[in-house]
């Protein structure tokens, strides 16, 4: 089930955390991974570990470092057939009125452009091959809305709101577009955080918990593969509970 073999898969900001997850699942499962990241170093640590992984130095909010980064993915493998932007930033943990443009430009940069950057450069080539599956990661904070969290929250909001148009743009073309968006989960993103917002999210989980990256990829797994054939433009909770709709 969920099987991989022959594909060839870019997960950005794979380095780390649930990138990272998200990239071994996906080698596990027989797919050719693209580590992508802004470290190169970071990238070729964690490919090195992986088999059938390579590193992808590539800057999302760069729109011809993303190209580049592709055609170098392309110039190894005749097709690409999995994109999960994964990569993303929590931001200034602060109120509104201590955040400032230079804040707000950056986080909209990562999270937002980005993904509209990578959509952008695999798009026509997924649809002149009738295949293709785009999975972004999205946040509980895009639904719910985080305090001191504005364009964190704002910007997966946009992630979600993005996907579901994506999604309908091509569901006649063999591409399924769907998101997940996961509440807390035990990453290094938590570090650019305080303790008192971990623990706000962490106690609005009814298991009571913060999520696991494996768990994360576990949903990213499914909607990845050619089972998810009848599933797109949607938005794939893994909160513990915390959001149900």
């Amino acid at each position: 089930m969920f099987d991989l073999t022959g594909q060839t898969a870019v997960v950005t900001g794979a380095a780390t955390g649930i990138g990272e997850a998200i990239a071994r699942r996906l080698a596990r499962a027989g797919a050719s991974v693209a580590i992508a990241d802004i470290n190169p170093e970071g990238a070729a640590e964690v490919a090195a570990t992986i088999e059938g992984a390579f590193p992808l130095q590539v800057d999302i909010t760069d729109s011809a470092s993303v190209k580049r980064a592709f055609e170098e993915v392309l110039g190894r493998f005749p097709k690409l057939d999995i994109l999960v932007n994964n990569a993303g930033i929590g931001g200034k943990a602060a109120p509104l009125w201590e955040q400032t443009e230079e804040d707000w430009q950056r986080i909209i940069a990562i999270n937002m452009t980005g993904v509209f950057n990578t959509c952008k450069a695999v798009i026509q080539h997924m649809r002149e091959n009738r295949y293709g599956r785009i999975v972004n990661i999205a946040s509980i904070a895009g639904k719910e809305g985080n305090p001191n969290m504005t364009g964190y929250s704002a910007t997966k909001a946009g992630v979600i709101g993005f996907t579901k148009s994506l999604a309908k743009e091509v569901a006649t073309d063999g591409i399924c577009v769907n998101a997940v968006a996961p509440a807390v989960v035990q990453t290094k993103i938590l570090d650019q955080l305080t303790p008192q917002q971990v623990d706000y999210m962490t106690q609005r989980i009814p298991m009571r918990r913060t999520g696991k990256p494996e768990e994360i990829a576990a949903v990213v797994h499914f909607l990845s593969s050619s089972d998810c054939s009848f599933v797109t433009g949607q938005c794939y909770d893994a909160s513990g509970g915390r959001a149900t709709y």
